[in-house]
């Protein structure tokens, strides 16, 4: 089981290089790492498996988090609109995205940074991503709002991107150009 003592925190080198792609169909240790990340997130977000096992809630995590150079993403909520996201993607990829931004209102966290980072982080809108699924299917998503923000952010682990690279050094709370909040 997955526990926050395997999360890799900030400086640790596998958070600032591009990972490697993963060969498909998945190797079988590359398939259980993909599931347990699920179960982790799943698990980070039941109340009483977080307390007793210590975990902050979180709604995605890329194997460059656990020290693994991989092109893993796993991904687990459920949208306002009570939509559930679940899914363990490999090799994700942003094949075209929106010229409109838009921003976290409350701005972004990550499993990985254990301290508050103020300040607005621009993303695209929307996107469109191409993977492929825990079963080896080609995978083709449209996401937009919430959603895309999230996905946005876990392909930038796979980059070696951390969401504050993206922030305004200069003015934190600027809100970025054709840009809109989500809440």
């Amino acid at each position: 089981m997955i526990t926050m003592k395997d999360i890799v925190r900030e400086g640790h080198p596998s958070l600032v290089k591009v990972a490697k792609e993963v060969d498909v169909p998945l190797h079988v240790d590359d398939k259980t790492l993909l599931q347990d990340m699920i179960t982790f997130l799943k698990n980070s977000q039941d109340e009483e498996i977080a307390k007793e096992h210590k975990l902050r809630a979180g709604v995605g995590l890329a194997a460059p988090q656990l020290g693994v150079e991989k092109r893993l993403v796993a991904i687990h909520f459920e949208d306002l609109n009570g939509k559930l996201y679940s899914y363990g993607l490999v090799n994700p990829k942003i094949v075209s995205h929106s010229v409109e931004q838009s921003y976290l209102a409350g701005g972004e966290g990550c499993l990985s940074v254990d301290r508050n980072v103020e300040g607005y982080v621009p993303r695209h809108a929307r996107i469109t991503l191409k993977a492929t699924d825990l079963e080896g299917n080609p995978l083709k998503l449209r996401l937009k709002g919430y959603a895309a923000i999230v996905f946005q952010h876990e392909i930038d682990h796979l980059n070696g991107i951390m969401f504050y690279d993206h922030i305004n050094n200069e003015n934190p709370f600027a809100v970025p150009d054709n840009a809109k909040p989500i809440s």
